[in-house]
């Protein structure tokens, strides 16, 4: 659970991170910036920041800020309602970010799962994406990511976003961040 302070902390910090990558954030897009410390009360580690411009029955554009280390948990986005899933493509702004989808194992993995998490982390295939750099991850796919040593921006843009049904390996996790 997260503190209304603590969550315009991180909402600002967010914002901040924007900036750097100069990306241009309206005071009442600023105050959309979901906080998402998906249930573990550890932020920092695993967690991530969200703005979202626009999500439809047919696309979702995003954008998300990272702080240095952070990860986003090993996910996917299964078929809902007769639909594939969400297909997104990330599209590095600012920093680093170490993208890990299924493939072929990386023999050494620039990035480490959070303490005390390893079990739940099992796709290894690397994928590093630098500013311009981008990646699509077709739908159903298992994925996890997380940013360099000064954090990072990610701009994506998908199919329909149905966060609520995206399944996380770690059964802990929980995708609604509870305010209070």
């Amino acid at each position: 659970m997260i503190s209304p302070d603590r969550h315009r902390r991180l909402q600002a910090e967010a914002y901040d991170r924007f900036q750097a990558a100069g990306i241009v954030i309206t005071e009442q897009e600023k105050a959309r910036i979901e906080i998402a410390d998906f249930g573990l009360g550890d932020f920092y580690r695993t967690g991530l920041s969200i703005l979202v411009y626009i999500n439809t029955e047919r696309c979702c554009a995003k954008e998300l800020a990272l702080s240095p280390h952070q990860t986003c948990p090993e996910h996917r986005h299964p078929p809902v309602a007769g639909q594939p899933g969400k297909e997104e493509t990330f599209r590095c702004r600012w920093g680093r970010v170490y993208l890990y989808v299924e493939g072929v194992p990386s023999s050494q993995p620039c990035c480490q799962p959070p303490p005390g998490r390893e079990s739940t982390y099992t796709v290894w295939h690397e994928i590093l994406l630098e500013p311009g750099g981008q990646h699509t991850i077709h739908p159903d796919t298992r994925h996890w990511f997380q940013a360099g040593h000064e954090g990072a921006v990610i701009s994506e843009f998908s199919t329909r976003s149905t966060d609520e049904n995206d399944i996380f390996t770690d059964g802990e996790i929980q995708r609604t961040t509870r305010l209070g």
